[in-house]
């Protein structure tokens, strides 16, 4: 993983979001979330860094969870061609599959889209 992918990855869920300052962003302390470009990236988003205690898997225990379950439902025993084709299975499994179809016991077997939508809507509401 380079700092560039990182890097387009939270200018593209930004844009996408445009959250308001505040927002905290937690990572590991992988070189690419340490890096000089990506700290200052966040900070002109207003976005809070948080970072993993040296040595504490338990603090990215939500996101070890995600990847346990993208290998069990949909990467292991499948060889790609292509990296393109790789691409490909793990957008279709997080956008379509897992953001949209799979039920998340974490949220009362609500779908995450669903469940999203709910908060951003109950936030205007309160606003």
């Amino acid at each position: 993983m380079t700092k560039a992918l990182v890097i387009n990855a939270l200018k593209a869920a930004y844009w996408k979001k445009k959250p308001a300052p505040g927002l905290m962003h937690h990572s590991d302390r992988g070189s690419q979330y340490c890096s000089a470009a990506y700290r200052a990236l966040q900070a002109s988003y207003g976005i809070q860094t948080s970072m993993s205690r040296k040595g504490n898997c338990w603090d990215n225990a939500p996101m070890e969870s995600f990847f346990g379950s993208i290998k069990t439902e949909r990467l292991h025993h499948y060889h790609f061609k292509t990296r393109n084709r790789a691409k490909q299975v793990v957008f279709d499994y997080i956008e379509v599959f897992y953001n949209r179809v799979r039920r998340h016991a974490k949220i009362g077997n609500q779908i995450p889209a669903h469940f999203a939508k709910q908060f951003y809507n109950q936030k205007q509401i309160a606003a």
